[in-house]
């Protein structure tokens, strides 16, 4: 879901340190001692940590949901840019630190078909994001997204729960995917994705 415009080439992923010190403390001390370090033909593209625990609410039984047990609005983890990348459909994210945080595709015609699953992570600047704890409605977490995309659209990556747990990163078709984990649960994510490139 991250990538620069324009960008082809080939992706690696390898370990990396701690969350940035510029991150709020009360989120940066809820993510895990390592990230995962992206890089487009061995220049630095972004950095994402995740959350150590799984963050988790009453099950819900909604349709295309394979998180279910994830609050929406829920912090899930950070990812920074040190050069301007871009979300899942390709709007620029200019280059910063970001949150991370749970959201549910609307069920809607106007989101019908763009993805098999409703399972999505919203980029909300740092800055503006100092609560681990909150969980911000969907309205407000839109609103709070839109400061990342500086559109009307949130920034978005796609977000969903493996199938099998086989951390790793790879091309599927034109996605660039990491599998890891979130807590216990086996998650996967489209980094790169074909719109975005």
């Amino acid at each position: 879901m991250l990538c620069s415009g324009g960008l082809v080439g080939q992706y690696t992923a390898e370990r990396t340190g701690p969350a940035p010190a510029r991150l709020p403390q009360g989120i940066a001390q809820l993510l895990e001692k390592e990230g995962f370090k992206i890089s487009h033909d061995g220049a630095p593209y972004c950095e994402i940590w995740f959350r150590a625990d799984q963050p988790r609410g009453r099950a819900q039984t909604e349709p295309n949901v394979t998180l279910p047990s994830i609050p929406p609005g829920a912090l899930v983890g950070a990812i920074r840019f040190d050069g301007d990348g871009a979300d899942r459909r390709g709007r620029r994210i200019v280059a910063g630190i970001y949150t991370l945080r749970y959201a549910r595709m609307p069920r809607d015609e106007t989101h019908q078909a763009v993805a098999r699953q409703r399972d999505f992570l919203l980029f909300v600047p740092a800055a503006s994001d100092p609560d681990a704890n909150a969980t911000p409605t969907f309205e407000a977490l839109i609103k709070m997204s839109t400061l990342a995309s500086g559109t009307s659209h949130p920034a978005v990556l796609s977000l969903r729960k493996a199938d099998a747990d086989s951390p790793g990163f790879s091309q599927r078709g034109e996605d660039w995917v990491l599998e890891t984990k979130l807590g216990e649960t086996p998650i996967e994510i489209i980094v790169i994705g074909a719109t975005s490139q």
